[in-house]
């Protein structure tokens, strides 16, 4: 079974003790993907930051990774969760998109700066 939140998709399975996310876990995982804290992702779900971070320890166990940018990556790389291909698919439609994206510097001086402190002969020096 596949749930979608935001720019993710996570599989779930349904059956108690198989390998993969529950529900919680899968949810967990893609706001945690998406960049937010524990406290965004508590904020999101409606539940405590300490229940959200018993839930994503249970999933990084799972995965065998124990910290979150791992647990993401080997989330992403077994398939379990994946971003959604909106940006694959604006490109397909509009091959240059990617050439639209590039622009030349903004910036067309050069800046040259100057020395504050002035030489003693420049300066009139009464020693020279």
């Amino acid at each position: 079974m596949q749930i979608t939140h935001g720019n993710w998709q996570a599989k779930i399975n349904t059956e108690r003790g198989s390998l993969g996310f529950t529900r919680t876990e899968a949810m967990d995982m893609m706001l945690l993907a998406a960049g937010n804290t524990y406290k965004q992702i508590a904020k999101a779900t409606g539940r405590s930051p300490e229940t959200v971070r018993g839930s994503l320890k249970k999933g990084y166990h799972k995965l065998g990774i124990y910290k979150a940018a791992g647990a993401v990556a080997e989330a992403m790389k077994r398939g379990w969760i994946a971003p959604l291909l909106i940006m694959i698919m604006i490109s397909a439609i509009n091959p240059d998109a990617s050439a639209l994206r590039h622009r030349s510097p903004a910036r067309t001086r050069t800046h040259v700066s100057a020395s504050r402190t002035t030489g003693s002969r420049d300066a009139g020096s009464v020693f020279a």
